[in-house]
């Protein structure tokens, strides 16, 4: 039994134990929990290690530290725990990610040794609903990807991550790690376009999934298409996929600049959660 607080790797029988954390803020856990609940804890399968702050033996808080950095539920002594950790493993993520307070608190003790940062994004909206929007009806066009589309959807989605993260995916190993996650959501029907002469009018993809909430991701126009709607009609026909087959509360977040962005969202009847925050490397 553990009697100070520390951190350390959660082992794979404490799968419940994390579940219970992460289920304290099912929205804004929603990409942590979905990827536990298909992998556990066993860091070969999550991609990663979950790191828990434990306090007199009860695990109070988790860590996330794979391709991502990701505090959850953390509380300030969970923070200072995680940082420590993160200076002695050294920087082996792409950015660090989560709630805007708690993320900003871990950044600022880990720029000294990690920095600097690509870029640091302070204020992300974290945007959700559970009903569909009155007056925009869903775009019919919109639909699942086919497996057999791999190659019209990754040109879109190549185009919409280069634009949000500002490299491109197909850096480093060629894309082959980016064209597996599109692939896997595309087999998993969570792929969704708009298709017209074989190219990619709009796009999205429910990323992150659990029976509490779901998350989507990767909302694109292709650029001659833009000012005609074309996104809140598209998201209101995601939105009835999300509700109606995946969750009850379906969320996303958004950067704070992206004033059209962030109208169409709420247009389509998202109102604003909270925040997150995103450092890149």
């Amino acid at each position: 039994m553990l009697t100070t607080s520390t951190t350390r790797v959660l082992e794979p029988h404490e799968l419940d134990e994390a579940l219970a954390v992460l289920d304290r803020d099912p929205v804004s856990n929603a990409f942590v929990a979905a990827r536990v609940q298909v992998a556990g804890l066993d860091p070969w399968r999550l991609g990663g290690e979950m790191w828990g702050w434990y306090t007199g033996g009860r695990l109070e808080s988790l860590c996330y530290a794979g391709a991502n950095l990701v505090p959850i539920c953390a509380t300030r002594d969970a923070v200072r725990g995680f940082a420590e950790r993160a200076r002695r493993s050294g920087r082996r993520c792409s950015s660090i990610v989560g709630p805007a307070d708690t993320t900003a608190e871990l950044w600022s003790l880990l720029e000294p040794s990690w920095g600097p940062a690509r870029e640091v994004r302070a204020h992300q909206p974290l945007m959700a609903t559970t009903t569909m929007p009155a007056g925009i009806a869903p775009d019919p066009l919109v639909r699942r990807v086919r497996k057999d589309e791999m190659d019209v959807i990754m040109p879109a989605c190549v185009a919409m991550f280069t634009e949000e993260v500002g490299v491109s995916p197909l850096a480093g190993d060629g894309g082959l790690l980016y064209q597996a996650r599109v692939a896997e959501l595309v087999s998993h029907g969570r792929s969704f376009a708009r298709i017209e002469n074989g190219r990619v009018v709009f796009k999205a993809e429910i990323g992150a999934a659990t029976r509490h909430a779901c998350q989507i991701q990767g909302v694109w126009v292709a650029p001659e298409h833009r000012g005609r709607g074309l996104s809140e009609t598209g998201m209101a026909a995601v939105l009835h996929y999300a509700l109606n087959e995946v969750a009850p509360v379906v969320s996303l977040y958004v950067n704070d600049f992206n004033t059209a962005a962030r109208a169409a969202y709420r247009r389509v009847g998202f109102q604003e959660v909270g925040a997150f925050m995103s450092v890149l490397f």
